[in-house]
């Protein structure tokens, strides 16, 4: 199969581009597309046989369930039971955006796109891009991140076309996307909303909402052997080529032992990758270095932390060393990213 990438700004899309990515879908193929999060990888989240094309080309596990995108509220009602005071509180503040929300699934939806389960989970995206594919299509899309189960996301059609080229038959190329991490997963089908993955919105924003919300405990709590709640949580993800650690504590302790470790390395020959932050930035003095972004803009490191470690990868690091945020608002979700990536291996100075 050849991989078309054709490019389509959001701003002044192509309708052509947007009409042969829907019959694509409709006919049953695979169609990578920008969301505000990172790139999906989209079928027919009604047809099974669709989205086994889906697991097929990421490797991915098939207990793994995926993500329905929509375009309307009214494309919601077929594909769930009902729909909570709080499911309407969270798409009334956060729809369209970067918010999955767990439901109890109608019959429509296959099984595998539920990985067998009683729930599905479903979202709106923002980006003009994916909501006019869907919308198009005429069909809920199925569509986790368009990259090799467990790499890092892609967030630019290049990572996709490295991954999955000749895997799908269509990338459209929106640019860079704009949050950089995958959305928030809310699961509202317990008593006690809780959050399955932290994403672009935050433990916090969801509490001003729906007052009491819980968050799983595998998400923070990596020391311990604790099953998350989600399937797919359970998995390898986003993890770079090289081996990736952690630093965390009082700034200079975690500059000071960075360059300690990137000194020894590159003596002995080895190709160190240092993530820092713009206030650390001119404070290293061996490897290649990269900042994330401010600490006082974790939307900046968000945005560029998957970018950042596909770097890593283009380049042929042998060992990245990186610092860590604070575990709060948008750093949540940094950090279960990052933690992930690097096996949980996090240094506490």
């Amino acid at each position: 199969m050849k991989t078309k990438v054709l490019k389509v700004d959001e701003d002044n899309i192509d309708r052509e581009i947007i009409k042969q990515a829907s019959e694509i879908i409709k006919n049953g193929g695979l169609v990578s597309f920008p969301t505000e999060t990172v790139y999906g990888l989209g079928a027919n989240g009604l047809d099974s046989d669709a989205t086994s094309k889906i697991f097929e080309a990421k490797g991915r596990p098939q207990d793994n369930p995926l993500i329905l995108h929509i375009s309307s509220e009214d494309e919601l009602k077929e594909l769930v039971r009902e729909i909570s005071d709080d499911a309407r509180k969270c798409m009334d503040a956060f729809w369209p955006g970067p918010l999955t929300i767990i439901f109890n699934r109608s019959e429509i939806v296959p099984d595998s796109v539920t990985a067998g389960l009683d729930t599905v989970a479903i979202r709106m995206p923002s980006n003009k891009i994916a909501l006019e594919i869907i919308r198009e299509s005429k069909k809920p899309i199925a569509a986790p991140s368009a990259n090799t189960s467990g790499k890092p996301s892609p967030t630019a059609a290049e990572h996709v076309y490295k991954d999955l080229d000749g895997k799908l038959e269509l990338i459209v190329d929106g640019g860079r996307t704009g949050i950089g991490l995958e959305s928030t997963v809310i699961d509202l089908t317990e008593d006690v909303p809780t959050i399955l993955r932290p994403g672009g919105v935050t433990y916090e924003d969801l509490s001003k909402v729906l007052g009491r919300v819980e968050i799983d405990k595998s998400i923070i709590n990596f020391t311990e052997n604790i099953v998350p709640k989600s399937p797919g949580q359970k998995y390898k993800h986003y993890a770079p080529n090289s081996e990736m650690y952690i630093f965390k504590g009082e700034f200079k302790s975690v500059v000071d032992r960075i360059n300690e470790i990137a000194i020894e390395k590159t003596q002995n020959g080895k190709k160190v990758g240092i993530m820092c932050t713009d206030e650390s930035l001119d404070k290293y003095k061996a490897g290649l270095i990269y900042s994330m972004g401010s600490r006082e803009d974790e939307d900046s490191i968000a945005h560029n932390l998957f970018h950042i470690l596909r770097e890593m990868d283009r380049e042929n690091v042998d060992i990245i060393l990186s610092e860590s945020v604070d575990f709060s608002e948008m750093g949540l979700a940094i950090m279960n990213r990052m933690i992930k990536a690097a096996g949980g291996k996090i240094e506490q100075l």
